[in-house]
């Protein structure tokens, strides 16, 4: 029986690839070896990955050592890894099951891609109360729609280290009880993970405490949730193709103003993104969803739309938004890096014109004897002054690239060139310092050059 809805289900989701093999995430527990129990008996190619955590002395070994007899009995390949999870989550500030679940599935890629002619996807166990459970979880800490239609069949995980995995879900059709029942008819063994008994995790006291009272409230509780996860699935893709829509319509591209600056931006306009007259903060959050923008920083975003300042940023874990007048402007969190200057003197000649100074935006000429060596490189500075070409006495460089309307992104990535004396000589990218300039006197120009 729940041999054929287990082939039925996977069929109709198509969870399987046609001659290739699947990975199965296999702990040791019961939900774990029922579907390696399944798989070998539904003759379906597949290798088994455990990791040891060593979180629980003692009984990580037990389990390691179980799961290795398992894929013996099963004759298929066992792959296993050994982590100080502990160590790993001390120092990346990680919790323990953050780490925990980085590693597991950063492994999980790694022996995909080194096997990737023999097998396309990570299988786990997940069963029904676990989308259940899920639910629950996302409702009560707040999500978007996305977060409560529970695990789905198929997914795509983009690991941290930027390889992106395939993970099906075989066991969603069936229930906790369904498992047990199984367990009991087959005779099978599994290991017991200690935890789950325990009532400190909130996913256990769902489980434990929770779903008993909503039980004996409403019997029916299990294919209630199971339908109303379905209708929020088709709701949400619904849904989602219209803030695709919207997206498409109101992000677009933004040219950096500043030569050479190689950071893909994005800008929203401040007045087409009112006028949909949507509600702001969960319109925002929706638009920005792909650039990580939690639900308290859209919010905070829609806050301060109401009165635009220019300057105001907001971060997400990969990308960083600021207003930059009507515009909000996006982009990915990169380190600023100095440029790299190359100096060349050569003689004066013929096309080193003196009336016209300025070469492309990442190359200057200026006369060799008006500048102290060396030159440096630095971050420009809110009291640094200096003479734009072409204009009568000394500005703020502040005050300059405000007038070149350069954004906050782009600001922190403006560099001054200065001489041994501290005076600018060129605000690299944007204009020259007038004071060392070309003349009709010039004998020796001195050549900058920069690499970005």
């Amino acid at each position: 029986m729940m041999l054929r809805r287990f082939s039925d289900y996977a069929a109709q989701q198509h969870l399987f690839p046609s001659g290739q093999a699947v990975l199965l995430a296999v702990s040791g527990g019961r939900d774990s070896v029922v579907m390696a129990h399944l798989f070998h008996r539904a003759s379906i190619p597949f290798a088994i990955a455990h990791c040891n955590f060593h979180l629980r002395p003692g009984d990580c070994d037990r389990d390691e050592a179980f799961v290795r007899s398992l894929a013996a009995s099963c004759g298929v390949p066992c792959h296993v890894a050994s982590f100080d999870t502990r160590a790993v989550a001390a120092a990346t500030g990680e919790s323990i099951e953050q780490a925990a679940r980085r590693l597991r599935y950063e492994y999980f890629a790694q022996l995909i891609a080194q096997n990737s002619k023999l097998m396309t996807a990570v299988a786990t166990a997940h069963h029904l109360d676990d989308s259940i459970e899920t639910f629950f979880l996302n409702l009560f800490r707040g999500t978007g729609i996305a977060g409560l239609h529970g695990i789905r069949p198929y997914s795509k995980l983009k690991t941290q280290n930027s390889k992106l995995i395939t993970v099906v879900h075989p066991m969603l059709c069936f229930s906790r009880a369904d498992i047990d029942d199984y367990v009991r008819r087959h005779g099978l063994h599994y290991v017991e993970d200690s935890t789950n008994a325990e009532l400190d995790a909130r996913r256990n006291r769902i489980r434990l405490q929770l779903m008993p009272l909503l039980r004996e409230l409403y019997p029916s509780v299990d294919d209630t949730m199971r339908a109303n996860m379905e209708r929020l699935h088709d709701t949400e893709i619904i849904y989602r193709a219209s803030v695709d829509e919207l997206r498409a319509q109101l992000v677009h591209p933004c040219t950096p103003r500043i030569p050479g600056l190689d950071l893909p931006m994005l800008a929203i306009d401040i007045e087409a993104l009112s006028a949909f007259h949507f509600p702001l903060s969960t319109f925002i959050f929706e638009l920005l969803q792909p650039y990580g923008f939690s639900a308290a920083v859209a919010a905070d975003i829609a806050a301060a739309l109401h009165a635009p300042r220019t300057g105001s940023r907001f971060i997400s874990p990969s990308h960083e938004a600021v207003i930059d007048r009507n515009r909000l402007v996006i982009a990915h969190l990169a380190p600023v890096v100095a440029p790299t200057l190359t100096t060349l003197r050569s003689p004066f000649s013929a096309h080193h014109s003196p009336l016209s100074t300025v070469g492309t935006p990442l190359v200057e000429h200026i006369d060799a004897a008006s500048v102290s060596l060396p030159l440096a490189v630095r971050p420009w500075q809110p009291s640094d002054r200096f003479h734009p070409l072409g204009m009568r006495g000394s500005r703020l460089v502040s005050d300059f690239l405000k007038d070149c309307k350069l954004n906050a992104i782009e600001k922190r990535r403006v560099h001054v060139a200065v001489d041994a004396g501290g005076r600018i000589v060129w605000v690299i990218g944007l204009r020259l310092d007038d004071r060392f300039r070309l003349t009709e006197t010039t004998t020796e120009v001195l050549s900058l050059s920069v690499e970005k």
